[in-house]
């Protein structure tokens, strides 16, 4: 193989893909990327088994072929590697030689034909996501996905698409998060859970403009295409908990808070609370104000806002963090919640519409 590549090109492509590479395994060939060359391309692929990354960089082919490199060896040659273009040859002994600029660097290599091949995904109607939407959606609902292994289904997020609509959903035991949006989209329904390694390799691929997302789903796999990438992801098989029915169906009162000084009602009202010193944090929701306190051994911390009420006066508590997520997740100004009373489960809402929802299980106050 000889090939003549642009270096900043060729550095981004490297380090996207590198992303992908396995970094605990007894297989060499998968801590490595493959770099392939053909036509006027070089393709770059990395895979460890369950995450693949690939793509493809237009390129100078003198000579076609195809070797794997040492992942992180690699990344860090051109990364530092001087001049506008690099030099790649590979020999018959799995020599590869770099050059650029005045430096010259050797690695033996392995053959591209030990690189596991990626799953394919065929047939079934296409799905097309804004990349905005689906970035927005994901980073509005991933940080509610279980990090333990007692579940594992419950460590990715659920997509639900039907007739012009995608749901995600996410679930860990103590809160739920939903995001929903309308595409363009008449095939059959589908569900399936994506983990959250994956989604979070997606959005880093992802840009913030008008570009679109590929989706093709098959029984095991999944493929987004984005832009000249491809992430291909093992989907996670399991029973996901049946989100509709934990989530209330009607509601004893209603506060319409801003949420911008909900959030920094509660980090001041949080300051108190440390990881040595844990304690929930109190509401008490009544007619146009919100109390919040917290008690810990250091000592106290008391503040209030407005709110617009409807209802009976409702005392609860909840941990500080997870109802910090929920409201930085919004991305509204205003939010509803509705609650029940100070053991039952709220709902934190769009003040229209039903964009998202995020259900939050409260936590027992202890008695004054």
């Amino acid at each position: 193989m000889k090939i003549y590549c642009d270096t900043s090109v060729l550095r981004e492509a490297c380090l996207n893909v590198q992303r992908a590479v396995s970094t605990k395994t007894t297989i060499p060939a998968i801590e490595g990327i493959l770099i392939k060359a053909i036509g006027n391309e070089l393709l770059l692929t990395g895979y460890d088994l369950e995450v693949g990354i690939s793509t493809s960089i237009p390129c100078r082919v003198a000579e076609q072929g195809a070797i794997i490199l040492n992942a992180k060896i690699l990344c860090d040659i051109v990364r530092k590697i001087p001049g506008d273009q690099v030099y790649i040859e590979t020999d018959e002994r799995l020599l590869a030689t770099i050059r650029g600029g005045e430096a010259e660097y050797s690695l033996i290599g392995i053959d591209g034909n030990e690189f596991p091949e990626l799953p394919t995904v065929s047939g079934g109607y296409p799905v097309v996501v804004e990349q905005k939407m689906l970035k927005d959606m994901v980073r509005q609902t991933i940080f509610a996905v279980s990090t333990e292994d007692s579940k594992i289904v419950h460590t990715g997020v659920k997509f639900e698409i039907a007739s012009n609509l995608i749901r995600l959903v996410a679930v860990d035991g103590h809160r739920l998060a939903m995001r929903t949006e309308t595409i363009n989209y008449m095939g059959e329904e589908l569900s399936f859970v994506v983990p959250a390694k994956t989604l979070n390799e997606v959005i880093k691929l992802i840009n913030d403009d008008e570009d679109t997302v590929s989706l093709g789903v098959g029984k095991r796999h999944i493929i987004f295409e984005i832009g000249n990438y491809q992430i291909v992801s093992r989907l996670l098989d399991g029973d996901f908990l049946n989100y509709k029915n934990a989530i209330p169906t009607s509601c004893a009162s209603t506060a319409k808070v801003n949420t911008r000084e909900m959030i920094e009602s509660i980090d001041r009202t949080s300051l108190i609370i440390t990881d040595k010193f844990k304690s929930p944090v109190r509401f008490i929701f009544d007619d146009k104000i919100v109390r919040i306190s917290s008690i810990t051994a250091l000592g106290t911390a008391n503040d209030s806002f407005a709110c617009e009420y409807e209802g009976p006066r409702v005392e609860i508590g909840f941990n500080n963090k997870l109802l910090l997520d929920a409201l930085r997740a919004c991305d509204a100004d205003e939010v509803k919640i509705e609650l029940n009373s100070g053991s039952a489960p709220i709902l934190i809402l769009p003040t229209d519409g039903d964009s998202f929802l995020f259900l939050i299980l409260p936590m027992r106050l202890k008695k004054d």
